[in-house]
């Protein structure tokens, strides 16, 4: 299926602009221009707790933004930015955050784990898994009672969520679900949805490749299970899964190889491929339609492995 109008549309408008592109910025070029488009978003729902904290982790700290939609969530997110490793903060990821919590009724923890290159892998595990232990030891903090602590997160924060989620099985705490969204599972860039030309967009082969030489350069770090959950040896035993990926994707595979290996685990997966979409749709919250349903897919699904009714969905007939 090609690109769905909105897409392409805002595809040719960016083209407009005379942006060079990802790979050929440094860093610093590439979050000021990050910032920018940031400055476009619109402002979220109203919650009615917000709360701004850091935590502590190995060598420092980084803050956590807690988003509390109303006086009893029904559950605790840890949400983890995407960006490769390198882009995304809080401030990015704070609409998105709003939209899912307005639209899960659980509270949402955005932690702002410290990017690389300043902060080379494993900084980003470490931090999150960190931002992962202080959400559980705050749960009743947060939704007044010892709710269902889940972890999420898109692209390189699908990774940290994957990620994550695997060193709990042993050394906890209990996660519920994990919700990876179009995540990084590997650091092969010879994939078939790497090589279509079709899917070479907003996040292309260069852009990825820009990015991983930034977060760990060392390609043998880059084979290790906690840079690349899919080369995990034992999945078995994690928690239930929803996973997107997009049509037009270069993650596309990778991420869909990682949903297939945890079905054959043993692992409960809910997997919806949305047609016409490109690396990056689910983020954007009032540009991209397509945004909006996939969050609605998401919040329908969870409430599913929940066992509660925290949405309903109508193309729940398209899971896979």
């Amino acid at each position: 299926m090609a690109l769905d109008e909105a897409t392409a549309a805002l595809l040719a408008q960016l083209a407009g602009t005379g942006t060079r592109p990802l790979h050929e910025l440094t860093p610093a070029e590439a979050r000021g221009l990050a910032a920018a488009l940031r400055g476009q978003q619109p402002l979220g729902p109203e919650m009615a707790r917000v709360r701004d904290a850091r935590v502590r982790a190995a060598g420092g700290t980084f803050p956590v933004r807690v988003l509390v939609p109303g006086e009893r969530p029904r559950g605790v997110i840890v949400y983890y930015h995407g960006g490769g490793w390198v882009l995304g903060g809080i401030d990015d990821s704070d609409l998105l955050g709003r939209e899912l919590a307005r639209r899960t009724g659980c509270a949402v923890v955005l932690p702002g784990y410290r990017l690389a290159p300043e902060y080379r892998y494993p900084t980003a595990v470490e931090d999150s898994q960190a931002a992962l232990r202080w959400a559980a030891d705050h749960l009743a903090g947060i939704a007044g009672a010892q709710v269902p602590l889940i972890v999420a997160g898109d692209s390189a924060g699908g990774n940290l969520a994957a990620v994550v989620a695997r060193r709990a099985r042993l050394a906890g705490p209990a996660i519920a679900a994990q919700v990876l969204v179009y995540p990084v599972t590997d650091c092969d860039f010879a994939t078939t949805s790497y090589a279509d030309p079709d899917n070479d967009l907003l996040l292309s082969r260069d852009s990825m490749t820009w990015f991983w030489d930034h977060y760990a350069p060392d390609p043998a770090a880059r084979l290790h299970p906690d840079a690349s959950p899919l080369r995990a040896p034992d999945l078995a035993g994690l928690p239930p899964a929803i996973v997107v990926t997009a049509e037009h994707d270069v993650l596309r595979d990778e991420g869909e190889l990682y949903a297939t290996r945890l079905l054959k685990s043993g692992v409960p997966v809910t997997h919806r491929r949305f047609a016409g979409q490109m690396h990056g749709f689910f983020t954007m919250t009032g540009v991209l339609p397509g945004s909006a349903d996939a969050i609605e897919f998401v919040a329908a699904a969870l409430g599913q492995q929940l066992g509660d009714e925290l949405g309903s969905c109508p193309a729940l007939a398209d899971i896979a």
